[in-house]
Formats: structure tokens, sequence, C-alpha cells
């Protein structure tokens, strides 16, 4: 299927082959800094101790979200996830990028405590658009950027070091914020990938995303052409996050996939769900309302997997930026808002 929207999309990314993160080192593919210790997270002491879920309040929230009809092949009633997953009891409104760069998104773009501050003005103006779903602010950190270069390894692809995750996780206490880690492949794949930022998925507050945009196949180099990924994919990453959820006792994890053409994402009526992991697509091309509303339309909303999410760009959406009250007006209403 042809792209949605043009492959310029993707083009204010070319930077990534000049990027060089401090301690990062991209030929080797090898993590300048150790792990951090995992918190301690104590296991509940019988099943009588686990929270339950509020199934009649989830039912409500996703009548909701579809404007009061019933979901059909969005998501069954009767399809709950454990206790204390986030959606759709909250909307997730996260801020992008990575703090080496003022292009990848608004993380980089200002000074932190400017950044927060925004952020937080983003929140309310949300809680006033829908004041029935309270908002979960998010920083949602490239940990893995996709590269012109290809790199001694030949995976095109550079990791960030922990330091600037420990930094996203210390910048998103100050306004009790999650972090989404998010990693752009390249020529490498996710099973190379996840397993290296287990200790920080263990924490109940750190979620995951996947980019198909930048995960390339043959001999084609990130942002030269739209990559994408399939349903095997996605299923070995939200199987992951669920093993880890049953193993740490944690609360259901998010994972986001980005998404703004159908080929992006293939095969996707066999995404598997679990009630461990809550999957949002998220409709991540720029343009104007008409040509992103159709995008949601096309490559979200006629492809059903479980929640939708909907990406708004300060630079490239302007001048008409949609506003938190026009977005409510898409169905599904997406419960993942990403600026960037």
């Amino acid at each position: 299927m042809k792209n949605l929207l043009t492959p310029l999309s993707f083009l204010f990314f070319i930077f990534f082959s000049n990027c060089k993160a401090p301690g990062a080192n991209a030929d080797k593919g090898e993590l300048a800094d150790t792990l951090p210790k995992k918190d301690t997270i104590p296991a509940l002491a019988n099943a009588q101790d686990a929270p339950k879920l509020d199934t009649t309040l989830y039912n409500q929230k996703l009548r909701e979200i579809f404007h009061n009809k019933r979901p059909g092949a969005w998501m069954p009633d009767t399809s709950y996830p454990l206790a204390g997953a986030i959606l759709p009891f909250k909307r997730v409104v996260a801020y992008y990028g990575n703090f080496y760069s003022k292009g990848m998104g608004i993380l980089g773009k200002l000074s932190p405590d400017t950044m927060l501050a925004k952020l937080q003005e983003e929140v309310k103006k949300w809680e006033e658009a829908d004041s029935l779903t309270p908002v979960q602010p998010a920083l949602h950190y490239i940990t893995v950027t996709a590269q012109g270069k290809a790199g001694k390894d030949k995976k095109y692809r550079l990791r960030m070091p922990f330091s600037q995750i420990d930094k996203a996780l210390e910048l998103a206490k100050k306004i009790n914020a999650i972090v989404f880690l998010d990693v752009q492949v390249g020529h490498s794949d996710v099973k190379q990938e996840i397993p290296l930022l287990e200790k920080y998925l263990s924490l109940p507050n750190v979620h995951f995303g996947i980019d198909p945009e930048f995960a390339m196949h043959g001999e084609k180099v990130p942002s030269t052409v739209i990559g994408t990924m399939d349903a095997t994919d996605v299923n070995y990453v939200s199987g992951y996050l669920a093993d880890l959820v049953k193993k740490y006792n944690l609360p259901p994890k998010i994972l986001i996939v980005h998404r703004f053409t159908t080929g992006m994402l293939t095969n996707y009526k066999q995404i598997s769900k679990h009630p461990e992991v809550q999957i949002v697509v998220n409709m991540d091309g720029f343009g104007i309302p008409a040509k992103k509303i159709n995008s949601y339309k096309l490559a979200v909303v006629n492809q059903p997997i479980q929640f939708a999410g909907f990406k708004l760009f300060y630079k490239q959406d302007q001048p008409n930026l949609m506003q938190p009250s026009e977005v409510l007006k898409l169905y599904p209403k997406p419960v993942y808002i990403q600026y960037q």
C-alpha cells in the first residue's frame, strides 16, 4: 500500500548519522555504562492480598473511549488486564525525544525544567478537555536510535548510555511521570535490543515502545525508506514484557507501536494479547489535520489491535496543531498522546 504520509515524514531524523552520544559505542554496539541495581519489588504475601481490577469502571471507561458505543472488533468488554493497569483509566500524555538532540523531539529541545513545566501545561489542557479521565504524564525516551551509517557491526543503530535513561527516570520523578524506552532497531532486531534493557523494564514505572519505521530489511538504510515490523516482532516484545510482569509482580506494561502506514506493521490479526501488556498503536505521522485523521483511520482504526494513540508535532503540524478537543472527537478516542 502506498504511504499515507510522504516519506519526508521521517527525514528530520537524518541527523542520526552524526549523532554521537558521549559514552556510547555505535560501532561495537556496546553500552558504556553498567546497569543500575534493580529496585527490590516485594512479592505479594498471598492471593488474597492481590489488588482487584474494577471491571465496572473499566467497562465504563471503555465505553467513553468509543463514544458510548460498543467497541466491537476493537476490544471485547470481557478482555480485562491485570489489576494496576493504567489504560483506559487514565490517558497518557507523553513528551518524546532524545536528550542529545534538539531535532528528535521536545525532550531534547528545551532545558529539563522548562520541558517538565511545558508538559504539565499540556497535561492540564487534556484534563480540562476531558474532565472524566485523569492524565498520566510520561517521558518517552529514544534509547536506541537508527543511524545513517552502518558502524562496524553493520546494524545502523546507536545505543544510548544508561546514564541517559537514568536521567529520564530522575526527571520523571519530579512530576510523577512514567517512562517509555523506545527502540529504533535499524538492522538489529527486538530480540537483540530489549533484553539489554531488562533491569529498567523490571521497574513498575518503565514501559516500552518500538518503531517499525526504522526497522530495515535487505540493504536499506534508515530514513531512505519506511521500515516494517511483523506481528512476530510485536508478539516477541509483548511476550517478553508479560514474562517480566509475572516474574517481578508488576502492574501491566504498556507497549507503544508507532505506525502511520499499513505497511509498517504486517499480519496485525496475528498479534497476541496478554493481560500483562496493554498494546497501543500510535499514529505518528504529521501534516494538516485532515491528513492526520485519514492516516489514523487507515493505519489504526481500520486495523484494530487494542488501544489507539495519536502523535502531535510542535513543529511539523504547524500552523494547525490539533488541540485536545479536536483529537477527542476521533473514534476511538486515543488513550495515549505523544508530543514531539
